[in-house]
């Protein structure tokens, strides 16, 4: 493992990722409503978007809004369906590009890396990326640079699309304070509803919140660290170790809602099986099970076990995965269910 605490983090996010891969494969595509979900036809319903392009944005679609829904707020846009493998190739190319510098780079998925570089003008560099990806891959990217990762990657919604922006701890205040809590990467509404509880609405709240009451209300150690997001974050080094899931999930949105238990069970039984065999064939061992269950009234559950002991086969993990599913309250209709599976370490 490499790690760097240098000068300065970036953040780097491509824009509109997976529409502008089909743009790239389809140029007659460019300028339109690009909408990226499921099999891309906005006719069969349970499938969401994955991406949409600006275009499609400016009409009020959005990732995880159903593709009926995105067809109705915007009925002229090109619907395509998810290709993972092209996606793959071209995050590989950015990746790639990002390594050509002298820099650490931290991948955190298809579109988006921490580069820590040691510089004294971050600004200089991030437009050196930005031409430098656009030129090897065709595909524009805008570039947080900051102190801290929290910093860095806030300060790319600044900079979105296309652009560069910078935050520090002296301007982080400034710009952050009076915003929500929610505007922090990494607190949700939950974690806000809670925090609200506490008297603590917005950044500037947070930072200055009671360290004691944090650690009460959210544990010794989630407490404190709610209250350094609010500061600006900690200097958590950019690192390039592969990142490596903790977890594997596989779950399915059914066209027609299931009402019959068995049918459930037998659902519930496939995909413990079939993620089980996947993370197995990737030299992983399973240690628990979670089951979601989300009912046709959208009510979803979590519930979970951990396995007496950590194991590699598919069967017994279905089999925990059914006593998990028991544990539920029964629904007459289920619209979507769920395995995640946790896993151990890789070895080495």
């Amino acid at each position: 493992m490499v790690a760097q605490r240098g000068a300065w983090i970036l953040h780097v996010d491509l824009d509109q990722f997976l529409a502008a891969v089909e743009v790239l494969r389809r140029p007659e595509l460019a300028g339109k409503p690009v909408v990226v979900g499921g099999d891309g036809d906005p006719t069969r319903p349970r499938q969401v978007v994955a991406t949409a392009s600006y275009e499609a944005r400016a009409f009020g679609v959005r990732s995880g809004m159903p593709l009926r829904t995105a067809a109705r707020r915007c009925p002229d846009a090109v619907f395509l369906p998810s290709d993972r493998a092209a996606y793959d190739a071209a995050s590989a190319g950015v990746m790639a590009t990002l390594r050509s510098f002298p820099v650490v780079v931290e991948v955190w998925g298809w579109d988006e890396a921490f580069v820590g570089a040691a510089t004294d003008d971050p600004e200089a560099l991030a437009h050196e990326i930005k031409a430098r990806v656009l030129e090897r891959t065709r595909l524009s990217c805008a570039v947080g640079i900051g102190e801290t990762k929290l910093q860095a990657k806030t300060a790319t919604g600044f900079a979105k699309p296309g652009g560069v922006a910078r935050l520090t701890r002296a301007t982080w205040m400034a710009t952050m304070g009076e915003r929500p809590v929610t505007a922090v990467w990494g607190i949700g509404d939950r974690t806000a509803r809670r925090l609200a509880e506490a008297g603590v609405h917005t950044v500037h709240d947070l930072a200055w919140a009671d360290h004691d009451d944090l650690a009460r209300r959210f544990g010794p150690r989630i407490g404190p660290s709610l209250r350094v997001l609010g500061l600006g974050g900690d200097h958590a080094p950019v690192v390039d170790e592969p990142w490596v899931p903790r977890s594997r999930s596989k779950e399915t949105t059914y066209e027609h809602d299931l009402t019959d238990p068995a049918e459930v069970r037998a659902e519930v039984e496939r995909l413990a099986r079939e993620v089980t065999a996947s993370v197995v064939a990737e030299g992983r061992i399973v240690t628990h099970v979670h089951v979601k269950v989300r009912t046709a009234s959208f009510f979803t559950r979590l519930k979970s076990s951990k396995l007496p002991e950590p194991t590699t086969d598919p069967a017994v993990v279905a089999e925990r995965a059914l006593v998990v599913l028991d544990r539920f309250e029964p629904a007459r209709r289920i619209r979507l269910l769920g395995v995640r599976v946790m896993l151990d370490p890789p070895p080495g």
